[in-house]
């Protein structure tokens, strides 16, 4: 593993967990030039869900899409990282267990659900985006509901 500061390749693991129901394992590692502590993640990839876009075209699954999409959402917002990766990690064992194709329309149902319940204000900016508003009835008809 490349040590995220001085670019080292010779990194020792000094801690291993695991979580997320045996999904994913946490390392705590030191480089061995610089001793820079960092961490890393390391779990199962999902190559075989495949995405239904709105246009009928099909695409494999990206984590790191939704990903970039969820941190959008919550930018300049507090957040625990950590609470990010275990929403992914629900969604995705939820996924996988029942489909091996799924719409983007579910994905991002099923994201705004997880934001309403993780950050309210996260849930509006991601809805906002996801639901093209327009203006500001768009807001006011989507808070009443």
């Amino acid at each position: 593993m490349k040590c995220p500061k001085c670019q080292n390749l010779e990194t020792k693991v000094i801690d291993s967990r695991v979580i997320d129901d045996w999904q994913t394992i946490r390392r705590r590692r030191e480089c061995e030039f610089c001793n820079n502590r960092f961490t890393t993640f390391e779990r199962r990839e999902f190559t075989d869900l495949t995405v239904v876009k709105k246009d009928g075209k099909k695409e494999l699954y990206d984590r790191q899409k939704i990903k970039r999409a969820l941190m959008l959402s919550l930018a300049k917002r507090d957040y625990d990282s950590e609470k990010i990766e275990e929403v992914l990690n629900n969604l995705e064992n939820q996924r996988t267990s029942e489909w091996d194709e799924i719409s983007s329309q579910k994905i991002w149902d099923d994201i705004l659900n997880a934001l309403k319940d993780f950050d309210p204000v996260a849930y509006i900016r991601f809805a906002s985006v996801y639901k093209s508003f327009d203006n500001l009835e768009d807001f006011k008809k989507f808070i009443e509901k």
